[in-house]
């Protein structure tokens, strides 16, 4: 059996883990709380990353070979904008013309995420996310670039994962900037996000001239049933939408719920409290589609309780556990609570990756993973759910954020001491799905 015959076949990547190369743009909260003894893995940065900003031909050539029709990569705002607004940085935006013109060159589509984290760093001395303003730049920035690639450009994701650049840049203080607010003050950062996704869509559509999708990735808990029971299935997808009150952050129901819905659950009163009734309008914009971002899921009973996992249960070198049965369930509660076409924007699995004495990387874990997440994925769609696409991440190995280059997660192998490129046993396989359009899982 086969996906779709219109079934989008992609990697994706995003600019402060790839790009590396600091001149010319102005500084995000990245290379800020990259300086901070202790912030990441290692005391590494983004410094120099994939170097992509100098490689991106390689990147893109390596697309190509795996026959790959679509890639996800970000724009980096600071780049553009060093300070956040104000006069563009011509170096910046002919990078991206130049990466966007070869995708299509190649026949790969360009799919476009407006916010992958890297806030300018001048924003952020004004507030950041705390500040009102910041959504208000957030939706000039949008504007200006699909303005910029309104002939080249069709989809646009407006944010990547609130649900972490809030809960674990400004709550846990994890990510950058590191902050660690409470209560109303990290409320009013997710106001703020939800404010400047819907003034973005609307700077997307009032500047585009050509037709354009536009969406955003979200990611959240998602729970999946121990047994295949209608009543365990109705507690399991009740359980993927319940706050968890001391971790209400890590949710699709906050951010989708306002977005798409309008609306928020009694149980996030005090998020509520924080958006000013005419706000709503404006967050609650018509979308094309939904990006979900899904590496794992929990298990629950007939009671919506968290099943304990098995001793030595499978797991990443993460240590995230590996719950192939999220991609069948967890995306169908998606689908019944807001009814919208959806793109896997993100999923894959940290491996301790190396290069073999035969100059190859052998990723047997990855394959079989991807083999597993590919097989429910495709039940999923069989049983009626829209699913438009499926982006791997990431294409290379990166700088993964606090765990800094440890972390590798890439179908192409990156030797970060000369920057060469290797692909996997993963991406030769991953290649022949795509090529049989899912037929050979």
């Amino acid at each position: 059996m086969e996906f779709s015959k219109d079934f989008v076949w992609g990697a994706a990547s995003s600019s402060y883990q790839t790009e590396g190369d600091r001149e010319g743009r102005g500084d995000s909260i990245w290379d800020e709380f990259c300086e901070r003894p202790g912030a990441i893995r290692n005391g590494e940065t983004g410094e120099f990353a994939c170097d992509g900003l100098r490689r991106y031909r390689e990147d893109v050539h390596h697309l190509k070979q795996l026959g790959l029709t679509a890639y996800r990569f970000s724009i980096s705002w600071p780049r553009i904008f060093p300070e956040g607004r104000g006069v563009p940085n011509q170096e910046g935006l002919a990078y991206y013309d130049r990466l966007i013109e070869l995708l299509l060159k190649e026949g790969i589509v360009p799919h476009v995420t407006l916010y992958h984290w890297d806030l300018p760093l001048a924003l952020e001395r004004e507030g950041g996310w705390r500040n009102r303003d910041t959504a208000l730049a957030f939706a000039d920035f949008a504007g200006f670039m699909a303005q910029h690639f309104s002939d080249r450009v069709q989809h646009y994701c407006t944010l990547n994962e609130p649900q972490c650049f809030i809960g674990l840049g400004y709550g846990t203080g994890e990510h950058a900037p590191g902050a660690t607010l409470k209560g109303s003050e990290l409320f009013t950062c997710a106001a703020n996000a939800l404010l400047a996704h819907g003034l973005a869509v609307q700077a997307i559509r009032e500047a585009s001239t050509k037709s354009v999708q536009v969406g955003a990735a979200s990611t959240g808990k998602l729970c999946y049933p121990l047994h295949n029971t209608v009543e365990n299935q109705a507690a399991a997808e009740a359980a993927s939408f319940q706050i968890d009150e001391n971790e209400w952050w890590f949710s699709h129901t906050w951010f989708l719920d306002a977005i798409l819905l309008g609306s928020l659950p009694p149980a996030m009163q005090a998020l509520t409290d924080c958006i000013p009734s005419e706000d709503w309008e404006t967050i609650c914009q018509p979308l094309d589609f939904l990006g979900i971002n899904v590496y794992n899921g929990i298990q629950v009973d007939e009671n919506g309780d968290y099943v304990e996992r098995i001793t030595g249960y499978p797991r990443t070198s993460l240590k995230w556990p590996v719950t192939p049965q999220v991609m069948r369930y967890g995306l169908r509660w998606l689908y019944q609570r807001y009814h919208m076409p959806m793109y896997i924007t993100e999923n894959g699995q940290a491996s301790n990756d190396r290069i073999y004495l035969d100059g190859k990387v052998h990723d047997l874990d990855r394959i079989d993973f991807l083999h597993r997440y590919l097989l429910e994925l495709r039940d999923c769609c069989s049983e009626g759910v829209p699913i438009k696409g499926y982006f791997h991440w990431s294409l290379t190995d990166n700088f993964e954020w606090n765990n800094g280059y440890d972390e590798r997660m890439g179908l192409i192998f990156v030797h970060y001491p000369t920057q060469r490129r290797i692909r996997k046993d993963s991406a030769e396989w991953y290649a022949g799905i795509v090529q049989s359009n899912g037929r050979l899982l």
